[in-house]
């Protein structure tokens, strides 16, 4: 019995551990855009078109920073492998969550 709450511990600890490194948090945005990016530039461009699709008010501010409905948000590129084929996702972190370096 003590087993089977240990695997169940344990495999919500991993689910949870997963998610967040995926960025799926309360507050973040999450994209899979359709190409991968090598410059800032363009992938700037793609994220914004990508945000305006759906229906939200964005802008980019320069240096991975974006105005989204307005407030301010920070980029986070990834590049996930998903069967065999790696995937660029972005996520973009509402400003005020990030950590404050002292």
């Amino acid at each position: 019995m003590m087993n089977v709450l240990i695997a169940i511990l344990a495999a919500g600890a991993a689910l949870f551990g997963f998610n967040m490194l995926m960025g799926y948090r309360k507050g973040n945005i999450t994209l899979d855009l359709d190409q991968r990016h090598q410059d800032l530039r363009k992938q700037a461009e793609d994220v914004t078109k990508e945000l305006e699709k759906q229906g939200k008010e964005a802008a980019y501010k320069g240096n991975g920073f974006y105005v989204i409905d307005g407030i301010d948000y920070a980029v986070r590129p990834q590049n996930v492998s998903m069967g065999g084929a790696a995937l660029q996702r972005t996520v973009l972190i509402p400003v005020s969550k990030l950590k404050k370096r002292p």
